[in-house]
């Protein structure tokens, strides 16, 4: 009997706890879609395999190693949407792994431009690849595509590499990577103060990583924002039911004392629609020499980038910048990502050179 397949409307109308298990083969993840999919257990399992990937790169023969890993696998990044660090991202993790690609980034040059819908092309490039890292502008369209490759004859994880203004999980992986990393040495994640600036209604990275840190205890999460762009009641609403302490103002300078992690995000004015960001003043919002002063000595400052004029380029050499930091993060931990979808993390207590 022929399967039923749901629109992609009506697919997105079921509770996400009837989607997520669509995104598991044989008891582990295999499509990456967003940021409730991943537990403590798994992020705790994940940071260990980038820290190995990360050690095993600077040792003698160490890359060599690492890219023969998956030097078998092949991976197409489709990106519709605009990107600089996140391709480059995932196309270093890739390489690292061994994985040869293959990219589409302008639909103009693809067979889009005869009229193939996007689900036909994703069909295709299943048949030729072992992964689809994608980027898309329309909400929802990831999780979609990784619904419908149950119904494709050959079926190869998905990763979600930005979806319109939904999520982005693998940002809030190496966001919260970074903070593990950061806070290491100073009793970890759990027990701190985080705080998000800027527009916080429309950014996905904000978004994503706040689901993510529910993961943790005695998180209190502050947001600074414009009334206009504060976070939504949705994301409101799911944090205070997972025992977080949220705190929303209007003001920058009221959180700056506070927080031992401070994520600044630039306007999302993609996302106009009759030009509203140019109707809010964004200088109150602005991380200077002067106002940083406040922070605590310990804090650590993150931004998913790119950045325009939200961060003072003179805070690049504080100490608690660690925005450039996050980047390098990024390509290891989708490293670690990669090698634990294929099954192949266990393979690196082969290297001998540690």
């Amino acid at each position: 009997m022929t399967a039923t397949i749901m629109s992609r409307e009506e697919y997105l109308r079921q509770d996400l706890d009837a989607r997520l298990p669509n995104y598991e083969k044989d008891g582990r993840l295999y499509d990456i879609m967003v940021s409730q999919q991943f537990s403590r257990g798994f992020l705790e399992t994940l940071f260990d395999i980038a820290d190995r990937i990360n050690a095993i790169s600077h040792q003698p023969g160490g890359d060599d190693f690492l890219a023969s890993l998956l030097r078998h696998k092949r991976a197409m990044l489709y990106f519709t949407q605009p990107s600089t660090r996140t391709f480059l991202s995932f196309l270093s993790a890739c390489q690292i792994v061994g994985m040869r690609t293959g990219e589409v980034r302008d639909p103009s040059l693809s067979s889009e431009v005869k009229g193939e819908s996007q689900e036909d092309a994703l069909r295709t490039f299943s048949s030729y690849f072992d992964l689809i890292i994608m980027r898309d502008a329309k909400p929802g369209f990831c999780e979609y595509m990784a619904y419908l490759q149950q119904f494709a004859s050959r079926n190869v994880p998905i990763f979600n590499g930005g979806s319109g203004k939904d999520q982005h999980p693998t940002q809030a992986l190496l966001d919260v990577y970074t903070m593990h990393r950061s806070f290491q040495d100073r009793g970890g994640i759990s027990g701190k103060t985080y705080g998000f600036v800027g527009d916080l209604l429309r950014g996905r990275a904000v978004r994503s990583v706040a689901y993510l840190l529910t993961r943790y205890s005695g998180i209190k999460m502050i947001f600074a924002a414009p009334v206009e762009f504060q976070i939504s009641p949705e994301l409101e609403s799911y944090l205070v039911e997972k025992g977080i302490a949220v705190q929303k103002t209007d003001s920058l300078e009221e959180a700056l004392p506070q927080v031992d992690s401070l994520y600044m995000t630039r306007v999302q004015d993609e996302y106009d629609v009759s030009g509203e960001s140019s109707r809010v003043d964004y200088t109150r919002y602005h991380l200077t020499c002067e106002n940083i002063r406040r922070m605590k000595s310990d804090a650590i400052i993150l931004h998913p980038l790119p950045r325009r004029f939200e961060i003072d380029p003179a805070i690049d050499s504080d100490p608690r910048a660690m925005y450039w930091r996050q980047l390098r993060n990024g390509m290891y931990i989708r490293a670690a990502l990669i090698l634990y979808v294929f099954g192949m993390e266990d393979r690196l207590a082969e290297f001998g050179g540690m």
